[in-house]
C-alpha cells in the first residue's frame, strides 16, 4: 500500500503552494485539499497563463490526474461554481477529474454575512477576515450545526437550510446587523441567495464521493496521492498565532482527519517558504519590515492576495517561527519559492533568534502576540543576479547557495526543490 505524501506552507500562507502541487502533480496520480476553502488562493502560471484557484486541487490541468475535495474543506457553491465556469473555458474538464466529498461542508450566504457582523464588532482588534464565512461555517461545523454537499442530495434538504438560515438571522439581529440592507459582493441577501441555489446544478456535475472509501482505496490499489494544504502553518487554530489564525488545521496533522486516513498512512511532507516572509491581515509578525525594504519585497515579489486584492506586510525569513513549522509538521522536504524577489539586494537579513526582554531565544513563545520581543538578524551577502532565467542548480550564484545551505543547516532539512519564478518552468529539483 502507498502512503500519502503532503504539501503544506510554513509560514502565513501565500508560500507558493499552487505553483509546487502543479509541478509536482505528475509524479502522482490523486491530488487531494483536505482543509480551508474559498479564503485560499492558488496561483498557477503555464503557457503565458495565470490561473487563481480557491477551492479545486492545484493539479485540475493535468488531465490524467484525479481531483478531490475533501472532507475537510469547506465550500461556498457560488464560488465554486465561479471556478468551475473559468476552468471549463480555458479547456479542462472538471467532470471527469474533480470529486467532492460528501462529508464536505456549505458556506451558506449567511454565513458570510456573520462573518462581516462578527468581524465589524471586533473593532481594532479585527483579525483582517477574508469575509469568505470561514470562520462562522467550522463553527456551526463543530456545533453540529452545518450543511454538507451529501445533504444536496436528501428530500429535506431546503427544510435543513431555512432552519439554519433562521439561526444565523437571529445572531446577526442580535449583533444589530442589519442584513435586509448589508451586501455580499454587492448583492442583497436574496440576490446572493438566488445565484447560490442556481449555482448547485453546476456543482453537482461534478461526482459527489464517500472520499475517506475513495482515497483508501487509491492508496490501496498502489496510486500515488499528494494532499494539498492551504493558508500555512502559522495559521493554524491551535498552533498558530492565536486568535489571529484561519479556523482549520492547516498542519499536517490535519490530513488525517481532512481525508480520512490512517496517521501511518502519511509519506513525505513537502513544507514549502518563502525566501522572505508575508503575512495578510492582523497579528504578530517580529521581522516585519515598515519601510523602503518591505516596499521593494512587496513591488517585486507583487505581494497582493490573490483572494483579496489586500497588500500583504513584508519581512525578513524569520528561522525561529520555521523550525516550530518543521517541528509541528514533521516536514522532510523543504522548497523554497520567490528567492528571485530579493535578485537586487546587497545584503539580506535572516532572523535566527528573538530577544525577549534580553533574553534570547530560538524559538516561537506563548507569548508572541505581546510586544516585547525583537528579532535577532544575521546579514549574508545577496547574490546581485537574476536567478529566473536559470534552470540547473549548478548555475545558480554561490552566494545563493550559501543562502540555502545556511537555511538548511538551521532547519536541518534538505532544500530539494528551489522555484526561481512563478512559471511552473521555473523550478529546480535538487
Amino acid at each position: 500500500m502507498t502512503k500519502v505524501d503532503v504539501l503544506l506552507g510554513l509560514q502565513w500562507g501565500d508560500e507558493g503552494k499552487g505553483k509546487i502541487v502543479d509541478v509536482l502533480t505528475g509524479d502522482y496520480d490523486l491530488i487531494a485539499r483536505f482543509q480551508g476553502g474559498p479564503n485560499a488562493g492558488h496561483t498557477l502560471e503555464f503557457d503565458g497563463q495565470k490561473h487563481v484557484l480557491h477551492t479545486i486541487p492545484s493539479g485540475i490541468f493535468h488531465p490524467n490526474t484525479m481531483n478531490l475535495i475533501g472532507n475537510g474543506v469547506i465550500i461556498d457553491v457560488l464560488i465554486l461554481h465561479r471556478e468551475l465556469t473559468k476552468l471549463i473555458d480555458k479547456g479542462a474538464i472538471p467532470s471527469k477529474n474533480l470529486l467532492i466529498s460528501k462529508k464536505a461542508h456549505l458556506i451558506i450566504p449567511t454565513h458570510r454575512m456573520l462573518d462581516a457582523a462578527y468581524e465589524r464588532s471586533k473593532g481594532e482588534m479585527k483579525i483582517g477576515s477574508t469575509l469568505k464565512g470561514i470562520g462562522p461555517t467550522y463553527t456551526d461545523k463543530v456545533a453540529r450545526n452545518g450543511l454538507r454537499i451529501g445533504d444536496f442530495l436528501t428530500a429535506n434538504f431546503m427544510e435543513k437550510y431555512q432552519n439554519l438560515k433562521e439561526k444565523h438571522l437571529q445572531i446577526l439581529d442580535s449583533y444589530g446587523f442589519e442584513y435586509q440592507t448589508e451586501t455580499i459582493e454587492g448583492m442583497s441577501l436574496e440576490e446572493y441567495e438566488k445565484q447560490w441555489f442556481s449555482a448547485i446544478e453546476t456543482v453537482r456535475t461534478i461526482p459527489f464521493v464517500d472520499s475517506e472509501h475513495y482515497i483508501n482505496q487509491q492508496l490501496k490499489a498502489g496510486k500515488r496521492v499528494l494532499a494539498e494544504g492551504a493558508q500555512g502553518s502559522l495559521l493554524d487554530i491551535d498552533f498558530g498565532s492565536y486568535p489571529f489564525v484561519t479556523s482549520s488545521n492547516t498542519i499536517s496533522a490535519a490530513v488525517c482527519t481532512g481525508l480520512g486516513i490512517a496517521p501511518n498512512k502519511v509519506g513525505k511532507v513537502y513544507g514549502v517558504f518563502k525566501a522572505y516572509c508575508t503575512r495578510v491581515g492582523s497579528g504578530p509578525f517580529p521581522t516585519e519590515l515598515s519601510n523602503d525594504t518591505g516596499q521593494l519585497l512587496r513591488d517585486n515579489g507583487h505581494e497582493y492576495g490573490s483572494t483579496t486584492g489586500r497588500p500583504r506586510r513584508c519581512g525578513w525569513l524569520d528561522l525561529p517561527a520555521l523550525r516550530y513549522a518543521i517541528m509541528l509538521n514533521g516536514v522532510t522536504d523543504l522548497i523554497i519559492t520567490k528567492a528571485d524577489v530579493m535578485d537586487s539586494f546587497e545584503t539580506i537579513d535572516v532572523c535566527t533568534h528573538y530577544n525577549i526582554d534580553g533574553e534570547i531565544v530560538d524559538m516561537i513563545p506563548y507569548e508572541l502576540n505581546n510586544a516585547g520581543i525583537e528579532p535577532v538578524f544575521k546579514s549574508l551577502e545577496g547574490w546581485k543576479t537574476n536567478i529566473s532565467a536559470i534552470n540547473k542548480i549548478e548555475l545558480l550564484p554561490t552566494t545563493f547557495m550559501d543562502y540555502i545551505r545556511f537555511v538548511e543547516q538551521e532547519a536541518e532539512v534538505p532544500v530539494t526543490i528551489v522555484s526561481t519564478g512563478p512559471d511552473r518552468e521555473q523550478t529546480i529539483i535538487r
